[in-house]
């Protein structure tokens, strides 16, 4: 079925991925404003919030964001939260380190990743960051050990800048008192929403160009089917678009209509 609409549009590569390379994700006024706030808070070694409903492009943005971070100046680690206890978030640490720990002590692994900290600011001359992604699923209890273990030498030294990113529930949670000493230290906040119609259009356009198509073949109530039907959110978009350009090609037709985002809906949640 891909080979065959691909074949049809003339497409390059499959269209609308997430996976494309960094200078090709599309600015979008959220997407630098994310930016922005996540290297204020790098260089002041404090937490970012960023923020957003599932699909909004967190993900992308804060990709977009370690991605512009220099690899001879920042040692990035990257994490995805769960449910999990505190040793969860701990063994990725270490793994992002490239830390093999045994131990399942909560000692143990504190004491190795502020000794791998300190050693990339002391020997290695460096900085760190730490992106927790989906940060809303963390526990309550987690919060309060985060902000334990970003605290140097009586928390005198900012080494350890950390990038909070989940829905918006995030925020409620860090208003409960036992994770206040972390929002304590939130010195920027990003929410990302879906964009507006006209936001839709541009990025519609700008995937197809990625895949090889320069002009868009989506006519305007194909357009507004996808903002409609999406809530303007990329994640549901490109399943919608994608959806809808092999609902065409299956007809033969190189125009984009509603009708073939309607068939392309029902196969999507």
């Amino acid at each position: 079925m891909n080979d065959t609409y691909r074949a049809f549009f003339e497409l390059q590569m499959e269209p609308f991925r997430t996976d494309i390379v960094l200078s090709e994700i599309m600015e979008t006024h959220d997407l630098l404003a994310v930016h922005e706030r996540f290297d204020y808070a790098v260089r002041l070694g404090a937490i970012a919030l960023v923020t957003g409903e599932i699909g909004s492009g967190k993900s992308t943005a804060l990709r977009y964001a370690t991605g512009h971070l220099h690899p001879s100046e920042y040692v990035t680690l990257c994490i995805t939260a769960s449910s999990g206890s505190i040793l969860e978030i701990y063994r990725q640490i270490l793994d992002a380190l490239g830390i093999d720990v045994s131990s399942a002590s909560r000692a143990v692994m504190t004491r190795r990743i502020r000794k791998e900290i300190s050693d990339i600011v002391h020997d290695k001359k460096m900085k760190s960051v730490l992106v927790i992604d989906e940060a809303s699923l963390l526990r309550l209890d987690v919060f309060a050990e985060i902000h334990t273990l970003c605290q140097f030498q009586q928390d005198s030294k900012a080494w350890l800048p950390v990038i909070l990113a989940g829905q918006s529930n995030l925020i409620d949670k860090l208003m409960y008192r036992g994770s206040q000493p972390l929002a304590s230290r939130i010195v920027a906040r990003s929410h990302l929403e879906g964009v507006d119609r006209r936001g839709m259009e541009e990025y519609l356009v700008h995937h197809l160009a990625i895949a090889g198509i320069k002009k868009n073949i989506f006519d305007d109530a194909a357009v507004t089917a996808i903002h409609q039907g999406s809530g303007g959110l990329f994640r549901k978009a490109n399943h919608l678009a994608r959806g809808a350009l092999i609902a065409a090609a299956k007809e033969q037709s190189m125009i984009v209509t509603a009708e073939h985002v309607r068939l392309a809906a029902t196969e999507i949640f």
